[in-house]
């Protein structure tokens, strides 16, 4: 019984793999794995959703491919056993899990028939394999001394060893994409408008403070994408349509063309829990927005403009925010290199003050002008808010919660943020004991957090420490506790720590 289930698992080892190899010839977002498990994160509704990045945070897309993973394994093992006595009903399972992919990728916006072709081949390569190993198998339970059992030990290797180069084949070739060389020789252009240089009174004087940029490596990634879509720069244009008089389309090379603004912007995701991690900052490198989609002659009437990414995914942005002045780009550099991949490369919106499920759209491919009434974003769809505006709010970050310090002079330090609006006090309570102020560390503009800091004389004993901010309208952070959903969360931070 066992080798008919090693028999299902190697079919579909051997499926999944050739449907890799091919999505890796033609898109590796077209795999068979990264298909149906796309669109397991698309069907939940948004209360799922939010605890799956509660629970899981970044790993979240991780866990569902291995729920997916799983579940193959499951039913491949299952076709083995009915294979047994039917090896044609097992073989048509193993097809049918093929057949789940192609589902999946019909269940898929914009993808087209071409990303139904890996899954369909991973079916019928899984159901052929399963159905020669089991006709294999039983010629040599009737009769023992059948050379074809020693056929079949080396046709079971050779299958697991095609499988296995097949596998690593695949992803060498996504990992060799296009799109890594186009990053590697794009050459950015001198900003016509560049940040000042960073003062070092941003950088509160308190040790194992954050830095005040967040390098790219250490900047949060918050996505749908199961595979990381990989652009070539030649190849992408971005097409500005919908509620216009004069639709266009820009490539790359007009973009870097066109004057540049450097500027620095803290981007935070909606679903960032009080003291949560999914908040960095940056210096963006981008063409403005708004004066570039204004030659588009615009339709006084539209009041959204849809965001679309290479992968499917969709952002609806308040079009009254890209008209109030803030800053609103096409960003094409971050902290002074191209974009990285997994942050859009090669173009992507950065707009301060909102959250970026309605701003920040990665892999940019199209901006089309609508209205709220006549199209629903990706998010919003699923019932998240359509105007999201940053909220104001703080975290004590030093010392790290539950830690144990040392009696008598320490440094409580943090950042708040109000991007748009700024902070103009911080201030930080020590269990029931008065609100204090803290001293605000320099700040380049008013779309960055802000790192405070203020000494405490720290007593033996439990202490709590709680923080709250007030932005640059005078307006206080409030205190009532409200989840990420529907329109970010509310509450003051708090942490607990130990004087010994």
């Amino acid at each position: 019984m066992l080798r008919y289930v090693i028999a299902g698992l190697l079919a579909a080892f051997l499926g999944i793999a050739a449907g890799q190899l091919i999505a890796a010839l033609w898109e590796p977002a077209y795999a068979p794995i990264a298909v149906v498990s796309s669109t397991a994160i698309d069907i939940p509704p948004a209360p799922v959703k939010e605890w799956a990045v509660q629970t899981f945070g970044t790993m979240a897309k991780f866990v569902v491919t291995v729920v997916v993973a799983v579940a193959v394994a499951l039913l491949a093992a299952l076709a083995g056993l009915v294979a047994r006595r039917h090896p044609l009903r097992g073989a048509l399972i193993a097809l049918v899990v093929g057949l789940v992919g192609v589902l999946a990728g019909v269940a898929r916006p914009g993808d087209g028939a071409a990303a139904l072709v890996p899954s369909a081949a991973a079916g019928v390569v899984a159901a052929v394999a399963l159905y020669l190993q089991v006709r294999w198998l039983q010629r040599t339970r009737t009769d023992p001394a059948d050379p074809s059992r020693r056929t079949l030990l080396v046709g079971a290797a050779g299958l697991a060893g095609f499988g296995a180069l097949s596998w690593v084949g695949a992803n060498l070739l996504m990992n060799r994409s296009a799109a890594v060389a186009s990053r590697l020789s794009s050459t950015l252009p001198n900003p016509t408008a560049t940040a000042p240089i960073l003062a070092t009174d941003v950088q509160a004087p308190v040790v194992g403070m954050p830095p005040f940029v967040t390098p790219n490596d250490d900047f949060y990634r918050i996505d749908t994408a199961i595979v990381v879509p990989q652009v070539d720069a030649k190849n992408w244009s971005l097409t500005i349509g919908g509620m216009v008089d004069r639709p266009f389309t820009v490539t790359y090379d007009e973009l870097l063309a066109m004057p540049m603004v450097e500027t620095d912007v803290t981007l935070t995701c909606v679903s960032n829990e009080i003291g949560g991690p999914y908040i960095g900052n940056a210096r963006w490198l981008g063409v403005p927005l708004w004066p570039l989609v204004e030659q588009a002659g615009i339709d006084p009437t539209s009041d959204q403009l849809i965001s679309t990414s290479v992968d499917g995914f969709t952002a609806g942005t308040p079009v009254a925010a890209l008209r109030d002045g803030r800053v609103s780009l096409l960003a094409v550099g971050m902290n002074g290199e191209p974009l990285p991949i997994d942050h859009g490369f090669p173009v992507r919106m950065v707009i301060a003050g909102l959250y970026g499920f309605i701003s920040a759209t990665k892999w940019l491919q199209s901006l089309e002008f609508t209205t709220y009434a006549a199209q629903q974003a990706y998010w919003t769809s699923r019932g998240w808010a359509t105007q999201a505006p940053i909220l104001t709010g703080s975290k004590v970050q030093v010392p790290a919660p539950y830690s144990t310090i040392k009696p008598g002079r320490t440094a409580i330090g943090g950042t708040a943020w109000a991007q748009d609006r700024g902070i103009s006090a911080v201030e930080v309570q020590v269990d029931t004991g008065p609100w204090r102020q803290c001293n605000l560390a320099a700040v380049p503009n008013d779309d960055t957090w802000r790192q405070w800091w203020v000494d405490w004389d720290a007593t033996p004993g439990w202490h709590t420490l709680r923080t709250r901010a007030t932005d640059g309208q005078g307006v206080t952070q409030t205190a009532l506790t409200a989840d990420p959903f529907p329109s970010g969360a509310t509450g003051w931070h708090e942490i607990r720590v130990l004087v010994e």
